[in-house]
């Protein structure tokens, strides 16, 4: 089984037509969805409803939207890299092209910082772009197997 793209992403229609536009290029790795950034980081660590790594993989990407409930985008970026210390690759995928945004993503260990596009053609470019650089031709590190953070990581 092919290791699932996480998508933290509390808006359901971008949602949606993310799913349209990886589905559209082809792209084989399972969606799991995390709704808010706390669903992010138990995810991660294999906490409640995502206790089950047959069913909930580490992911070998995650898109990240900044504003979300609960605990924002950037934090669970930075509980990534810092708490937790993955590797994961994180796109950022947000609707702002604010600059502090951008570089902050950047200075907490974003490895892309992509802008949602307003038209579903331009979703479908960039889900292509990513599925070929991150998926096709990136070599990432291997994802240890079963594993949990939660024993290794204090909680946020």
């Amino acid at each position: 089984m092919m290791n699932p793209i996480l998508v933290v992403e509390d808006d359901e229609n971008d949602i949606f037509f993310l799913t349209y536009a990886m589905e559209k290029v082809g792209l084989e790795n399972p969606l799991q969805i995390a709704s808010d950034g706390r669903e992010a980081v138990d995810y991660f660590k294999g906490h409640g409803k995502f206790a089950d790594r047959l069913q909930f993989p580490l992911p070998c990407l995650v898109m990240l939207d900044l504003k979300l409930p609960y605990l924002r985008g950037l934090d669970v970026l930075k509980w990534m890299r810092q708490e937790a210390q993955l590797t994961t690759i994180v796109i950022v995928f947000s609707s702002s092209e604010n600059e502090a945004d951008i570089e902050a993503a950047y200075r907490l260990g974003a490895n892309a910082y992509l802008v949602k596009p307003t038209e579903t053609s331009k979703l479908v470019e960039m889900a292509k772009a990513m599925k070929d650089f991150w998926l096709t031709h990136n070599r990432a590190p291997q994802l240890p197997k079963n594993s949990s953070v939660s024993s290794l990581h204090r909680a946020v």
